[in-house]
């Protein structure tokens, strides 16, 4: 089976960590220590979303750990339908269903990820790349749009104390017509909000464990 990420995919992931790129992109919005950047994607008429931010008070390999939990993020993540890791004939996949509001459909992704824990020059940066995976025999839904441009990078790393460094490269297409306050709101309220739940879902992750 042909490698799904290559090295140069994870080196791109972190390099931003230090020195962000983002020339010819736009401040979309910057609240609670997050940075948001847009550039539009003039294919598809979208934007492609860069964050760079802090999660207080959260280890970053325990960032790490709760981010890969797809059963964890079922109990904390509440835009979450349905979320499980699969065998599709023979190829290992994640589905995820995302609820969207009334009257929108909601909407599934089909995708693969991987981690790497990165030693660079003696630090340690977890990187997680996720990608759609339309060659995945994964049936689609009545009612549910598939996503089937989708991509994520994120990288983790110790900010010097208690908390993690964080960057995030993101580009989905949800296809169907989106109204431009969904999208806007999504960016500039649901990444923040995301990252809110997910400081909450570090500092319960160990008591999540011990129940398990």
């Amino acid at each position: 089976m042909s490698l799904r990420f290559s090295d140069e995919n994870f080196q791109a992931a972190w390099s931003e960590l230090d020195e962000p790129r983002v020339e010819g992109w736009e401040l979309f919005t910057e609240t609670m220590g997050v940075r948001i950047y847009r550039l539009l994607d003039q294919e598809t008429g979208l934007y492609e979303y860069k964050i760079f931010g802090v999660l207080a008070g959260c280890d970053a390999d325990l960032c790490a750990d709760v981010y890969m939990d797809l059963k964890y993020r079922k109990h904390w993540d509440t835009y979450v339908k349905e979320l499980y890791e699969q065998d599709f004939s023979g190829q290992a996949a994640i589905y995820w269903e995302v609820k969207y509001p009334f009257p929108l459909s909601n909407r599934d992704y089909v995708y693969v990820r991987e981690r790497r824990d990165l030693d660079v020059d003696g630090r340690k940066i977890r990187v997680i790349l996720a990608r759609s995976s339309q060659e995945t025999p994964c049936a689609e839904k009545s009612g549910v749009l598939r996503v089937k441009d989708y991509k994520q990078s994120v990288a983790m790393e110790t900010d010097g104390s208690s908390g993690t460094k964080v960057f995030m490269n993101y580009f989905d297409n949800p296809g169907g017509m989106i109204p431009t306050w969904l999208v806007n709101w999504a960016a500039k309220s649901g990444v923040p909000g995301f990252l809110t739940d997910m400081q909450k879902a570090c500092s319960n992750y160990q008591s999540y464990c011990q129940k398990k």
